[in-house]
């Protein structure tokens, strides 16, 4: 029963971590498309140029609730590589969903003002989204999500008389 309990608290931590990673992207996502809309419909600026201005902006938003909300607890010892790591990660997610409007806009000619925010706002950063929420957990913020994960996974199996 008390396995039960450790694999049921072990998934709820992970759980909490990805509403807590899902509230800090919500709020990215709401500066991502604002930027990104006044840079193309306020300043007149081409897509891409918008797309990575609003994604830089965003980056930096969200770098400030990950660290210090959703990841909060992990190791704090080694800051300069943790930012180096998340730069590299985000600047990744950035090509991703940036790559993805170009492909759009200029590949396909989808050039309206929705589809340029679907390509962008909806496809390429959920994408982009995914590949964050992996290598932040995987490799940036790596003391809380790999101890959770670790154990997680090795937690000893529940023995058989317990399970009857």
């Amino acid at each position: 029963m008390s396995q039960r309990r450790t694999v049921r608290s072990r998934l709820e931590r992970v759980a909490r971590e990805i509403a807590k990673f899902g509230a800090v992207g919500a709020i990215g996502f709401v500066v991502n498309f604002i930027v990104f809309n006044i840079c193309v419909h306020g300043f007149g600026l081409a897509v891409v140029r918008s797309g990575v201005i609003a994604t830089a902006v965003a980056i930096a938003t969200n770098y400030v609730g990950n660290r210090y909300w959703t990841y909060r607890d992990s190791d704090r010892s080694r800051r300069s590589r943790e930012m180096s790591l998340f730069l590299l990660f985000s600047g990744a997610g950035l090509v991703i969903e940036n790559g993805i409007l170009a492909i759009s806009h200029y590949g396909f000619g989808l050039t309206t003002p929705l589809a340029d925010n679907i390509a962008k706002n909806v496809i390429g950063l959920g994408i982009g989204t995914v590949f964050r929420f992996w290598s932040y957990r995987t490799w940036v913020f790596r003391a809380q999500a790999v101890e959770t994960a670790e154990s997680f996974l090795s937690a000893p199996p529940e023995p058989a008389e317990a399970r009857k």
